[in-house]
């Protein structure tokens, strides 16, 4: 069996275990996928093989070797899915944090695509046969709300109001330090980090435009409970957003200092898609969703001081 070599420097002011540092790498990678990959040997810091819970350090450097993909059949699987809404031409779906949206090399089956198949049989092509009916994603480790198309129509419909900035996203997200301005908008353009490929970041050259709006609904001691709303939507687009301006979001283990920014002990992010409105591909009426902060989220706000 052949394998992809994938290499990689650990950032500045990271500090974090082997297995969640590897977890947030490009790929959206499951931990049990990462796992095997260090007990195989797969996985080596500095060329040595580690434990998974090594504490890299900044400036390591980190090899990931990738096995070739088995051909992957897409499976329907009885996954209980949150609908909120659906007809004969959208799906909207309240996904849970840790669930990856397709699947990708080491998550081939657990994916919210693979939920859908057993669902519906009714996706749209438009994307592929490893991403049917998906227009848009949210990270792994991002809760809330997403929107499926169950054909090609609707599809095109929903990606052109995408182009177009006619989609409302709101996202709810819990930041660093203590925000001080009531709202703001940061209006930074994002691209692949220059030097450290497993991020993107605020750079002017091979980036997009990237707006940001927020405004504080809370203000903790060390914390800041913040609504987003998105005029663009880029890769990691509110995670890259507020570490720039000083306020990386709570338990984010790529742009929030690893561990030491996660004394919730959560599986990722403080960050949850809550609002999502769109015009109907077929009615043209307006339709806005709305998904409460989960369980876990509430419980970290109520016990903040």
């Amino acid at each position: 069996m052949t394998k992809q070599r994938n290499d990689f420097i650990v950032p500045e002011e990271t500090a974090q275990r082997l297995d969640h540092f590897c977890c947030a790498l490009p790929g959206d990678y499951s931990r049990e996928y990462i796992k095997r990959l260090i007990t195989a040997g797969d996985v080596l810091v500095n060329g040595q093989k580690k434990k998974a819970s090594y504490q890299v350090k900044p400036g390591e450097s980190i090899t990931l070797m990738i096995p070739d993909p088995i051909p992957c059949h897409m499976e329907a699987e009885d996954i209980p899915l949150v609908i909120i809404y659906e007809d004969d031409d959208v799906i909207v779906v309240n996904k849970p944090q840790g669930m990856v949206v397709h699947p990708a090399p080491g998550n081939s089956s657990g994916t919210l695509v693979n939920g859908l198949l057993f669902h519906t049989r009714n996706l749209s092509n438009i994307n592929g046969v490893m991403r049917p009916g998906i227009i848009h994603r949210i990270d792994k480790d991002t809760s809330g709300l997403l929107m499926i198309a169950k054909n090609d129509v609707a599809h095109r419909s929903l990606s052109e109001q995408l182009k177009e900035h006619s989609i409302l996203r709101r996202y709810y997200g819990l930041v660093k330090g203590n925000v001080k301005t009531n709202r703001g908008t940061v209006d930074m353009p994002i691209g692949r980090h220059e030097q450290l490929r497993i991020k993107m970041a605020v750079v002017e050259k091979n980036s997009k435009s990237a707006i940001t709006h927020f405004d504080v609904v809370k203000r903790y001691a060390q914390y800041t409970l913040l609504r987003f709303q998105l005029e663009t939507g880029r890769t990691h687009q509110i995670r890259v957003h507020m570490e720039k301006i000083g306020h990386p979001l709570a338990g984010d283990p790529l742009y929030g200092k690893g561990d030491k920014n996660n004394p919730f002990k959560t599986e990722g992010q403080c960050l949850h898609a809550h609002t999502l409105g769109f015009t109907h591909p077929r009615t043209g009426e307006r339709l806005v969703f709305r998904a409460p902060i989960p369980p876990d989220f509430k419980a970290i706000l109520k016990n903040l001081k």
